[in-house]
């Protein structure tokens, strides 16, 4: 057989053990790599962000993921865990739902060598805000939260050189692009008490462009912190990797890193190209999503996929959601364009609903297509992608 006979074989079995006729699953890692990620699901984290965060960490095929509840919390089961994901949400929300003493629980396990990493609301939720709802985890408070809701898009993210050396795949990049949906903006805290953070990464975009929120607040403040706690370690994100089109594997890297463990290539999945230019949520860009979800429910097939395009163009941060029925469509080619908006957003969270829009196909030619958009969204999933 001849090398490129060997490749070819090679690849096809690579396709048949990811197949999209199977379940999302992983193959069975030893004790000694798998890292064990819990993505808290309690009340007040966005589904959306809980969905996210849990699909981000399955890129990386050594972390076991599950979600955790306050319940669990509360049988002792963060001792099962590496590392806890706080996503975004309502970080008071969050707060009030896992009590005093699982608060207090997952202070002790992070001091004892646990990593935990706050996104957006969990952010806000590690901080430590006066007069908001916080763990003092985090020697950063926030401030102006009375404009909290003062926009989200795309925006301008710079790296430091300590954070080069953990994203070396983006070292050479002046700015990256990454989504931001009201997170914290982030000063030193008033209290000496809590632990000093270094930033990773500066938000460079000024984002005010809802709830007459002030200019000048968001730019030049952290977008992501690294504190030592304990033993352990606190992560937080102001931003959403997890929920950026090319970018979700920030979120398992910065987990390895923090927890010291070696930092592995993630093959076919960083694409920082996927958006090159500052995106806000502007008013024109809001009318003009409502507008869209109006044609995705009631306008023809050339419609609803000029419209698909539209939601990829500016990173929408409900448009995933909405596409996600257009898997079902009867029409082939509005199908079509709902798997392969899927598959350039690499959003394995709805993969489950791609292998069921292929299994449900009978045209043979749309069928063969879907698989392959399919099969690639897998191999993402995997964190193997070609």
């Amino acid at each position: 057989m001849t090398k490129k006979m060997t490749y070819g074989v090679l690849f096809l079995i690579t396709l048949l053990l990811c197949s999209c006729s199977g379940k999302n699953e992983k193959t069975n890692l030893s004790s000694s790599t798998t890292i064990k990620v819990g993505v808290f699901q309690g009340h007040g984290g966005a589904a959306t962000c809980i969905r996210e965060a849990y699909a981000a960490c399955m890129i990386d095929p050594e972390m076991e993921v599950r979600y955790i509840t306050s319940g669990d919390m509360a049988r002792g089961e963060l001792q099962g865990l590496d590392a806890l994901i706080i996503p975004g949400g309502g970080g008071s929300n969050q707060y009030l739902d896992m009590g005093e003493t699982n608060r207090a629980a997952i202070k002790d396990w992070v001091e004892q060598g646990g990593t935990v990493m706050g996104i957006c609301a969990g952010a806000y939720l590690l901080s430590n805000t006066p007069g908001y709802a916080s763990m003092g985890m985090i020697g950063a408070k926030a401030i102006d939260i009375e404009h909290d809701n003062r926009g989200h898009g795309v925006c301008k993210v710079t790296l430091n050189d300590n954070a080069k050396k953990i994203f070396p795949e983006v070292a050479d990049r002046d700015t990256l692009y990454i989504v931001y949906y009201e997170g914290p903006v982030f000063v030193p805290a008033d209290s000496a008490a809590t632990p000093e953070y270094e930033t990773l990464a500066m938000m460079m975009s000024d984002v005010h462009v809802e709830g007459n929120a002030p200019s000048n607040m968001t730019n030049n403040k952290p977008f992501y912190t690294h504190t030592v706690y304990g033993k352990g370690h606190v992560l937080s994100s102001v931003g959403h990797p997890e929920g950026t089109p090319g970018m979700q594997w920030m979120v398992p890297r910065l987990i390895r890193w923090a927890m010291g463990k070696e930092l592995i290539e993630y093959k076919g999945v960083v694409h920082p190209d996927n958006y090159n230019a500052e995106i806000l949520c502007t008013p024109e860009v809001a009318k003009r999503e409502g507008e869209i979800y109006e044609e995705l429910l009631y306008a023809g097939s050339e419609e609803k996929i000029a419209a698909i395009h539209y939601l990829d163009s500016v990173c929408s941060w409900s448009g995933k959601s909405w596409v996600r029925g257009l898997l079902y469509e009867k029409n082939t080619e509005v199908q079509m364009a709902a798997v392969h908006y899927m598959l350039k957003a690499g959003y394995t969270a709805f993969l489950d609903d791609v292998k069921e829009a292929v299994r449900m196909q009978k045209d043979p030619t749309v069928l063969q297509k879907m698989q392959i958009q399919c099969d690639s969204l897998q191999l993402y999933f995997n964190g193997t992608a070609l």
